[in-house]
C-alpha cells in the first residue's frame, strides 16, 4: 500500500514538473524579424517571464498573417502582432488604435495605461470559439502619418480619386479611405509600403518605425511628402491562450509592459526625428480641425457598425479632452 502511494506521488510530481517546464511558444511579428525593436523587446519580456513561472520560446515572423494563423491553429500559445489584427480577439483593447482617437504621444500613454489597468481585467479576457484569450500587454509602435507621392496632395479634397494603400483586413481603414473619396488599394503589412514605392498607390499611412526599413524615401522621390498629422496611433497587442499560462501571468505581463512605455515613446521620438524635415508638410489649424472632424465622424459610424468598442471611444475622448480641454469635440456628445 505504501509503495503504491509512493509511486503515485512520484508520478504526480513528475507530471507537475513537466507542466511547469513545458515551453510556451510565442509568435512575434516584427517587420524586421529578429533584428527589429519589437522582437528585441519581447526577448527581454521572455527573460522577465522566467520569474513568472514561464519558460517561453519566441518564434519570429515577418509575415503577420502567418503568425496569426499559427496562433489560431495552436502552434503558438500567444502572439504579439499589430492591434489592428488583434482586434478580432479583443475589441476593447483592439480599439485603442481607432482612427484619429490618439493624436499625441501624451494621449497614447494615458490610453495604454488605462487599458492595461487592473480594473479592466474582465474586459481584457474574451472567449472566441470556446477558447479563452487574454491581453497580456500593449506595445507602442508610433503614430502613423500619411505619405504622398506628390506634395500637392496636401488637403482632404486633393486626395479624392487617389489610390491609398490600406491593410485589407482592417475594415476601419477601408471605410475611412472611401469616406474621403480615395480609392483603397488592398494590401498586407508585408507589402503596403512596397505598393507605394512601386507607384501602385499614391498615398500610404505608416509610422516612423517603417520609414527606413521599408525605404519609404524611395516612394517619396523628389516630389513626395509626409503630412505631419497622425491619423492613428499604431500599437501591438500580446494575446495569449489563458489555458497555456500560469494563473496570474496576465497581470504580471501587463505590469511589465507598462514599465516599458517611457522607453518605447523615446524610441518613437528618435525614429520620427530621423525623417528629414524637407518631407514634412505642416497643416494649418483649419485643416487640422477639418481632419479631426472627419475622423471623429468616421469613428462614430464605425462604432455603430460594431468595428470599434463604444466604451473605448469614451475612454479615448476623455484622454484627449484631459490634455486639450479647448478642443472642439469636448463639448459634443456622440463618443
Amino acid at each position: 500500500m505504501k509503495n503504491g502511494i509512493l509511486i503515485l506521488a512520484v508520478l504526480v510530481a513528475i507530471g507537475t514538473s513537466s507542466m511547469v517546464q513545458a515551453k510556451q511558444q510565442v509568435c512575434v511579428f516584427d517587420l524586421l524579424g529578429k533584428a527589429g525593436e519589437s522582437y528585441k523587446m519581447m526577448e527581454e519580456w521572455r527573460l522577465a517571464a522566467k520569474g513568472w513561472n514561464s519558460d517561453i520560446q519566441l518564434i519570429a515572423y515577418q509575415n503577420e498573417e502567418r503568425a496569426d494563423e499559427d496562433f489560431k491553429s495552436g502552434k503558438c500559445d500567444a502572439v504579439y502582432m499589430t492591434t489592428m489584427r488583434a482586434r478580432t480577439y479583443n475589441k476593447f483593447a483592439g480599439s485603442v488604435d481607432a482612427l484619429g482617437g490618439v493624436p499625441s504621444n501624451q494621449i497614447a500613454q494615458k490610453a495604454i495605461i488605462y487599458v492595461l489597468d487592473k480594473r479592466n481585467i474582465k474586459r481584457l479576457k474574451t472567449n472566441v470559439d470556446g477558447v479563452e484569450y487574454e491581453v497580456g500587454g500593449i506595445g507602442q509602435i508610433g503614430p502613423a502619418y500619411i505619405f504622398v507621392k506628390d506634395r500637392r496632395i496636401n488637403t482632404i479634397e486633393k486626395g479624392v480619386g487617389k489610390r491609398f494603400a490600406v491593410l485589407e483586413y482592417d475594415k476601419a481603414q477601408i471605410a475611412m479611405v472611401k469616406r474621403v473619396g480615395a480609392i483603397p488599394v488592398p494590401s498586407d503589412v508585408s507589402d503596403f509600403v512596397s505598393k507605394f514605392n512601386k507607384g501602385q498607390a499614391d498615398m500610404v499611412g505608416a509610422p516612423a518605425y517603417a520609414y527606413k526599413p521599408l525605404e519609404i524615401e524611395k516612394g517619396l522621390g523628389q516630389t513626395g511628402a509626409m503630412v505631419d498629422f497622425p491619423v492613428l496611433n499604431v500599437t501591438a497587442d500580446l494575446i495569449f491562450n489563458t489555458a497555456k499560462f500560469p494563473i496570474g501571468f496576465g497581470e504580471q505581463s501587463r505590469t511589465w509592459f507598462i514599465k516599458q512605455l517611457p522607453r518605447q515613446f523615446a524610441m518613437v521620438k528618435r525614429l520620427e526625428d530621423g525623417i528629414p524635415a524637407k518631407y514634412r508638410i505642416n497643416l494649418s489649424k483649419e485643416d487640422r480641425e477639418k481632419y479631426q472632424k472627419l475622423l471623429r465622424d468616421g469613428r462614430i459610424e464605425l462604432t455603430k457598425q460594431g468595428i470599434y468598442d463604444a466604451s473605448m471611444m469614451s475612454v479615448l475622448k476623455r484622454a484627449r479632452c484631459s490634455v486639450d480641454r479647448t478642443n472642439f469635440e469636448c463639448s459634443l456628445g456622440g463618443e
